[in-house]
């Protein structure tokens, strides 16, 4: 596990300190690899660098940049299969000098060149120098594990594992990309490719980027989740012949193989644990199959809706892992907060970036690697948006239910139906941004294409609410791929897909690598391994999701072996008490960061918007927390980076 970054100055003339300036891009990475570090340039004017954090073979033989006859690798990652396709290469007549997958990457693609890539299982992002040809390959796993960002301007070409490398090159023009910020105040993220500055781009997952001599760029596709869920529905009819018995063993014996392959190490590993159902069907399934206790780490709060903690210690302690755990309070947000842009250097929204990172630091203290259960959720139906979606639609087709719902919203002004709202909230779910809600359900209840109803309700600033803030928007951009609208098959199914392809790769997996990589803790995402998400893709919608429970299949499987009363619990996430937070002990946080003097001076937002929010927010009438905690990261990321 590592960060990388490099460049290609085509017109390079002398005119800065080549070797510092690729020295001070790897060294601003240096969080992520405390272990090593190296750089390596040719006559053709490549630079390439590497910070190291040893995971598999801890010698020097591990030492990257690495070389070998007409390839020059920078690595980030684990390809956890290497040692078996380390002997096929040996039975071709391949020598080995070292006991890293680093060495088995630059073999295979020698032999087999980029239809290597179908044979690695794992995670990476990589820079690959072919001499011969004079070619810097860059390229970016299956699902978008590890980061991998690309500039191109007035003839400099760069890459890093993250932004901020960039900054340290003299050549670098941070201009901020309207497009990026607007995408990220609507989603909390940036979808790739796009990102927070012009002439900047993350590599989508699954892709491979060419760059020759003559300066032309070429991104290529290698593999797609979409591949897989067309699969599923062109042999719809052979899973419906199978029995459930028979999907749940085949797919239990996946998981066990794929998990186990996550203990791959030379260094300790743990895993983070909140006892929902997927890192307890993680951890179940690994202490069946390992001789000693697995470490587990939990972080808990002390406002009751948001702690998990009490049910993670009651899972580990009937599992027999070695249980660690510690809460978290309003005053380690605070001293994290403003830490955050250090480590973000796009601005990401995910609130759970706060317990994300505690965790981390307290699993850091004991091991060096740890399994995260991330991807569980999008693949197998996991999120309450989905299980809404198909309840709307229901609704939808009863025409009694549907006149009644299509009157009261023709009628009933949201500030007349909040009052009623006040009246019975007692007996009804707890909005704090009433709303934000009362208007999306307005504007998707008869509305007939399901993906902008889903897009609709992720979206944190809408359309009208762009304009007033005064950003651009951003409707004209095609970011759903056109495989998935034409496709027929239910509403849950599409969303899963889309997320898997965007939410997926760019807000969950982004939050986990940049905060575990800040402490020098290598994370692994096992539900993320290629065999379960091609398997998941085509699985039939009746396994995900049955009779109101999400998950229906790893329920199948857990309950082999761990009781249900220790499961069944309403869904809580990994998030924190963000609302109640920054209305009492932070709010003076918000006030510093949102003061009318300073978003004028800045000239990004209107004003007037901004304290509108900021007022209603402080007098309780219901706006969205995600608005101002968007306004208010990316306050603090300008602050750092602008």
């Amino acid at each position: 596990m590592c960060r990388i970054t490099g460049f290609w100055d085509f017109k390079f003339q002398g005119e800065y300190d080549n070797i510092r300036v690729l020295q001070e891009m790897r060294d601003s990475l240096a969080h992520g690899g405390l272990d090593d570090a190296g750089s390596w340039i040719s006559e053709d004017g490549i630079h390439i660098a590497n910070r190291r954090l040893a995971i598999l073979d801890l010698s020097p033989a591990g030492h990257q940049p690495m070389e070998d006859e007409n390839y020059v690798i920078s690595y980030n990652g684990e390809i956890y299969n290497f040692k078996e396709i380390k002997e096929i290469l040996m039975k071709k007549g391949y020598k080995f000098k070292s006991n890293s997958d680093t060495e088995v990457i630059l073999k295979a693609w020698k032999e087999w060149g980029e239809n290597c890539l179908s044979l690695f299982r794992g995670m990476w992002a990589f820079a690959l120098w072919d001499k011969k040809n004079k070619v810097l390959i860059l390229c970016r796993d299956r699902i978008g594990v590890k980061p991998l960002f690309w500039y191109y301007r007035d003839n400099l070409f760069m890459f890093a594992s993250e932004l901020k490398a960039f900054h340290k090159h003299p050549k670098f023009k941070k201009e901020l990309n309207e497009i990026g910020l607007s995408l990220f105040l609507q989603y909390g993220y940036i979808p790739a490719p796009y990102s927070i500055f012009k002439y900047t781009y993350k590599l989508q997952p699954g892709h491979i980027l060419k760059i020759d001599s003559t300066g032309r760029t070429e991104i290529k596709k290698y593999w797609d989740v979409s591949d897989f869920f067309i699969k599923g529905i062109l042999e719809k009819n052979n899973w419906l012949k199978k029995r459930d018995e028979e999907i749940v063993e085949e797919f239990e014996n996946i998981l066990k193989e794929s998990f186990l392959l996550r203990m791959v190490s030379d260094v300790p590993v743990g895993v983070f644990f909140s006892g929902g159902l997927d890192s307890t069907t993680l951890v179940t399934l690994l202490s069946q199959q390992l001789s000693t206790p697995l470490k587990t780490f939990t972080i808990g709060f002390y406002e009751k809706q948001y702690n998990e903690a009490l049910f993670a210690a009651e899972l580990a302690k009937y599992l027999g892992t070695e249980h660690t755990e510690m809460y978290c309070t309003p005053k380690e947000a605070f001293e994290i907060i403003p830490y955050i842009p250090n480590l973000y250097d796009e601005p990401n929204g995910d609130s759970s970036i706060i317990p994300t990172l505690l965790v981390s630091k307290l699993a850091r203290q004991y091991v060096k690697v740890s399994l995260s259960a991330d991807g569980g959720d999008e693949q197998l139906c996991g999120y309450r948006k989905y299980w809404f979606f198909k309840n709307i639609n229901f609704l939808n087709k009863i025409p009694l239910v549907s006149d009644m719902i299509n009157l009261g919203f023709l009628i009933l002004t949201p500030e007349i139906a909040f009052k009623i709202y006040e009246v019975f909230k007692e007996y009804l779910p707890g909005w704090q941004n009433f709303y934000d809600k009362y208007k999306k359900l307005k504007l998707i209840w008869k509305m007939e294409d399901d993906l902008k109803k889903h897009d609709i309700i992720v979206r944190a600033f809408l359309d009208d609410d762009l304009d007033k803030l005064g950003i651009v928007k951003t409707s004209d951009l095609n970011l759903v791929a056109e495989e998935i609208k034409n496709a027929d098959v239910d509403i849950i199914t599409k969303m899963m897909w889309h997320d898997i392809k965007t939410e997926l790769a760019d807000d969950i997996l982004v939050k986990v690598d940049r905060a575990t990589m800040s402490v020098g803790l290598e994370a692994r995402e096992p539900f993320l391994d290629n065999k379960i998400v091609e398997y998941t893709s085509q699985m039939p919608l009746r396994l995900k999701y049955r009779k109101g429970r999400s998950k229906f299949i790893l329920r199948k499987i857990l309950y082999k072996y761990v009781p249900p009363k220790l499961i069944e619990r309403p869904k809580m996430g990994f998030s924190i008490p963000l609302y109640e937070w920054f209305r009492n002990e932070l709010s003076q946080m918000y006030k510093e960061y949102l003061d009318p003097g300073k978003i004028r001076r800045d000239g990004i937002f209107n004003v007037n918007m901004v304290s509108d929010l900021l007022n209603k927010y402080f007098s309780g009438k219901g706006v969205s927390k995600e608005k101002l905690w968007y306004i208010f990261v990316f306050q603090l990321w300008k602050e750092k980076w602008l």
